[in-house]
């Protein structure tokens, strides 16, 4: 006879085709207010570095292990760091990466910046964007006053500061470690 018709079906046009299933929103990754990829990577890169002394020079691919990134996409996400003035890069023998002051002292909110440009909650809170309803629509007031908060706690959080945590929850656990026993 034919084939058994799934539970739904949609007209397109002059055929019938099966519906493409439902997800439910929870489980939905595509969030506009999700940080990229990109920018969680140079948060980690900058943390690792700062917790290092200011002479050491780190390679790529020591790097991409200590931050759990793919190396090829973190090789750029180095890049947008080093124009932005936060990192150093030396190619060569004595190459690698090093953070610079200006990368020690940065917050996370700079680093996120160098890597994705302006932070947004929502598209009416885009300097120059223009929308017809800000004046009248009840939510803006709301997204305006997220926006500041996060910005602010961003602004706040040095990556110097979370360096130190970093070192010190590091030391914690190297010292909860088992001791090999002598034999």
């Amino acid at each position: 006879m034919g084939l058994p018709a799934p539970a739904r079906w949609k007209v397109r046009g002059a055929r019938t085709v099966p519906a493409l299933p439902v997800r439910p929103l929870m489980q939905s990754s595509n969030s506009s207010m999700q940080l990229t990829r990109a920018a969680d990577y140079g948060v980690r890169v900058m943390i690792h570095l700062a917790t290092l002394p200011d002479d050491v020079r780190v390679l790529l691919p020591a790097l991409a292990q200590a931050t759990d990134a793919p190396e090829s996409f973190l090789s750029k996400v180095l890049q947008a760091l080093a124009r932005a003035g936060l990192i150093a890069s030396r190619r060569g023998k004595a190459g690698g990466f090093t953070i610079l002051p200006k990368g020690r002292q940065a917050s996370m909110y700079e680093v996120i910046q160098a890597i994705d440009g302006p932070i947004h909650l929502n598209v009416c809170l885009v300097n120059g964007h223009s929308c017809d309803r800000a004046v009248t629509c009840p939510a803006h007031p709301i997204w305006a006053q997220a926006q500041r908060a996060m910005l602010d706690v961003l602004a706040h959080a040095s990556i110097a500061k979370l360096a130190q945590g970093s070192a010190a929850e590091a030391a914690q656990a190297e010292q909860n470690l088992p001791q090999p026993t002598l034999g």
